[in-house]
């Protein structure tokens, strides 16, 4: 059976966030188990998100490039970090970073990912969704080939890959936050554990 796509809404969703959402996915992104505040945030009952794809809460402004680069990572086992708007039930929205992990077999294959999800602070929002709105006009005339030939570009042009891109825009958002008589060593030493810290592994 389809499922019908709730109507978007511009208006972002309230949540605790200083809580992590998470969720496990086959292969194929088929949700096998989604946590509390998944449920709470996406506005789903746990019922309505196990077996369905996870693009079940993928908002239709989202460039549909993103995901190809996050699944060209994630299927090989890299360690990626992106930034994805996502649409609850009731047609609102909310950003993430999604930080991913993985249930290897003991060959090294992998079975299922794990994703945790975080929220982002309005000042990387507004800076990713600079980008993301320059994707989604070039998908729309000329497809996602168009949107990632730009996105290589884009890239090459701050001599950075994607995950390298918003691990610098987290980070400047950070360094704004550091108190300005923080020491060298000690920005450096916060840099270093801030992906770890910041999804609690």
């Amino acid at each position: 059976m389809d499922k019908k796509c709730p109507t978007p809404i511009d208006q972002a969703v309230e949540w605790d966030t200083t809580q992590t959402i998470v969720s496990k996915a086959d292969l194929y992104g088929n949700i096998e188990y989604v946590n509390e505040t998944f449920s709470e945030v996406s506005g789903y009952d746990e019922s309505e998100l196990v077996g369905q794809a996870h693009n079940i809460i993928r908002h239709p402004e989202m460039p549909k490039v993103i995901f190809k680069v996050l699944w060209d990572n994630i299927s090989k086992g890299k360690k990626f970090h992106g930034i994805v708007k996502n649409l609850a039930k009731s047609g609102k929205y909310y950003w993430v970073i999604t930080d991913f992990d993985y249930i290897v077999s003991d060959d090294a294959k992998i079975l299922k990912y794990i994703a945790r999800r975080k929220a982002i602070s309005p000042g990387v929002i507004e800076k990713v969704e600079d980008l993301y709105k320059k994707l989604s006009k070039i998908e729309q005339v000329s497809g996602v080939d168009g949107s990632e030939k730009y996105l290589i570009g884009y890239l090459e042009d701050h001599n950075l890959d994607y995950v390298e891109l918003i691990t610098k825009l987290m980070m400047d958002d950070l360094n704004e936050q550091v108190e300005t008589e923080s020491s060298t060593e000690e920005i450096e030493e916060t840099k270093k554990s801030f992906f770890s810290r910041f999804f609690g592994n």
